[in-house]
């Protein structure tokens, strides 16, 4: 399943796509607003029942808003430095242990929505597409063995990034250059686990107004999903809805030559083979 959120007359809902151009709402009109609550409830598998049912419920997919396709989560831990191409364009060993950083889940956006670039305080804001995974049920010191029993499913993800705030500023830690508003676009869907029958070997790619910067594979991944998960579980819970941004392939503007961020007026493309493709446009921020 595709499974998104969108606003529609009706206001937030839950739904799944149904091929290109179609969505099936869960529930109807008065279902769940919000797809945390169906993780929560473990219900994932009588949704599949009921879509079968309902195909012909379906709706235009143009006559709704998508919205990111989970919102609510209780935290956002991203992997830095974890593919092989990435290390290697900053010159940088490979990692012994993986790098764990947080953004703030506030800073989630949806597809098609605009990341926001606040020029008054950063002009090196940078792009790093990621095959994002979400937790779907309570995961406490869980083995390599069963790690991807907790996952409820992946999605596209853009950790964007403020080069000057991640590196320089604010004592070397990661979290304001991480976390600005706007700064994780997710979507288009949450596609569950089963449509991905294997995520370590994904096409990835990213591409600023048409110029393909980042091309990879996550057969790259240094630390991979089933460790990722099996490392953070022993130190915290995670949580139905948690997102994971599992690493970014080589490519990033910081370490091309010379180096390029992002502007007013670009727009990013980002694709991750079986799981779908994203298109954000970037815009200035004026403040109030």
């Amino acid at each position: 399943m595709r499974l998104v959120q969108y606003m529609g007359a009706g206001g937030t809902a839950v739904g799944v796509l149904s091929g290109t151009s179609r969505l099936i709402p869960v529930q109807g009109p008065k279902g769940p607003h919000a797809l945390l609550q169906l993780l929560k409830l473990n219900t994932l598998d009588d949704i599949s029942k009921q879509i079968k049912e309902d195909e012909d419920k379906s709706i235009p997919l143009s006559s709704v808003k998508l919205l990111p396709p989970i919102t609510g989560g209780d935290k956002i831990i991203g992997v830095g430095l974890n593919y092989r191409g990435h290390c290697t364009e900053q010159k940088l060993p490979i990692p012994e242990e993986p790098i764990f950083f947080s953004k703030f889940p506030g800073c989630i956006i949806g597809p098609n929505d605009s990341v926001m670039l606040r020029s008054h305080l950063t002009k090196s804001v940078d792009w790093e597409v990621e095959l994002a995974v979400v937790i779907g049920k309570e995961a406490r010191d869980v083995s390599r063995e069963s790690a991807l029993d907790f996952i409820a499913g992946y999605t596209v993800a853009q950790d964007i990034s403020a080069r000057d705030w991640q590196k320089k500023r604010n004592g070397g830690q990661f979290l304001l250059g991480k976390s600005m508003d706007t700064f994780c676009p997710l979507g288009p869907a949450l596609v569950t686990k089963h449509e991905v029958p294997d995520p370590h070997n994904l096409s990835i790619q990213c591409s600023i107004n048409g110029q393909l910067m980042q091309k990879g594979n996550t057969n790259e991944l240094i630390c991979r999903i089933d460790d990722i998960i099996h490392r953070l579980s022993s130190m915290f819970t995670l949580l139905p809805g948690d997102v994971i941004l599992t690493g970014t392939p080589s490519g990033v503007g910081a370490h091309r030559t010379p180096p390029q961020f992002l502007q007013p007026g670009d727009t990013i493309f980002s694709e991750i083979e079986t799981v779908g493709s994203m298109t954000t446009p970037v815009a200035l921020y004026t403040p109030s």
